[in-house]
Formats: C-alpha cells, sequence, structure tokens
C-alpha cells in the first residue's frame, strides 16, 4: 500500500504541474510562474511530504516531488511528439545527472564539516560519540544509549596504550 500511495503522490505532482505551470506562465509570465509555484508546488509538498502520503523514512535515501514532475515531463513530451524529443533532451538529462552527483559530494562534505564543527563544540564527550555524517536522530540515539560508542572508544584508547602510544 505504501508504494500506491508514493507512486499516487508522485503521479499527482507530476501531472498537475505538467498540466497548469506551462498555461500559467504563458498568461503571467514570471508572476505566473512565480503564482504557479505557490499554487501548485506549496500544496503538493503538504500533500506528499508533510502529510507524508509518499513513504520517506528516515533510514531511507530521500525521493523528492522534483524526480517525479521531471520524468513525468520527459514522458509527455515523448508520447506526444515521439521519440525524437527524448533523444533531444538526453543531453539534459546527462547535465541533470552531473549536476546531482556533485551536489551529492557537496552535501556529503558539508555534512562531514558540520559533525567536526560539532565535535570541536562538544568538548565533554573528546569524540566518543561523535555523529557520523549522514546518521539520522533515531540512530545515534541507539548507539548513545547501548553503549557501543563508549565500548568503542575505551577500546580504541586500550589498543593505543598496549602499542605504546598516548
Amino acid at each position: 500500500m505504501k508504494f500506491a500511495r508514493s507512486f499516487f503522490g508522485y503521479m499527482i505532482a507530476g501531472v498537475l504541474v505538467m498540466a497548469v505551470w506551462k498555461e500559467l506562465t504563458a498568461v503571467g509570465g514570471i508572476f505566473g510562474g512565480y503564482l504557479a509555484s505557490t499554487i501548485l508546488i506549496g500544496p503538493l509538498w503538504f500533500m506528499n511530504h508533510y502529510v507524508n502520503l509518499v513513504d520517506n523514512r528516515d533510514d531511507a535515501a530521500w525521493v523528492d516531488m522534483g524526480l517525479a514532475i521531471g520524468v513525468c515531463g520527459i514522458f509527455r513530451d515523448t508520447f506526444l511528439t515521439g521519440g525524437h524529443a527524448f533523444q533531444g533532451s538526453l543531453p539534459t538529462i546527462g547535465v541533470v545527472i552531473l549536476g546531482a552527483i556533485a551536489g551529492g559530494f557537496v552535501a556529503a562534505a558539508f555534512e562531514k564539516d558540520i559533525a567536526k564543527d560539532l565535535l570541536e563544540a562538544n568538548d565533554s564527550t573528546q569524540g566518543k560519540n561523535a555523529p557520523e555524517p549522514g546518521m539520522t536522530t533515531k540512530e545515534e540515539h541507539a548507539i548513545i544509549s547501548t553503549g557501543i560508542a563508549d565500548g568503542m572508544a575505551d577500546k580504541n584508547e586500550n589498543d593505543m596504550i598496549s602499542k605504546g602510544g598516548a
């Protein structure tokens, strides 16, 4: 049922945006684009993410409405104008994929830097319970509550002492 809910939520987003956005921008220009984003994306985001019509769990990769809207747009034009429309969009799709990969690396670098700053700001733990980049709050609390992080830190300190370090 979760798949059906997600499919329905993404389908509504893709179909509505592809059906209404062009008409609003044709009539209103840039203001029509702002109007379309307000009356379409806002309620669709509320329906899909806040009400959680689509199943975005904390421990899974996040799939956003932008992917569904993009896929809907690609296939709509392919069905309406033929396969040459898809072939013509391949360079753009390739650049979007490269941008997504670069964005993923930048986001990972930001998360690592934020984790490092949090670690330096919290001198009391001295790195024993440092969160791993991308770790959810639920995972972090599970590690802290079981004492796994403390045991690992103590083991590492004992290894260092037995090897002549620290």
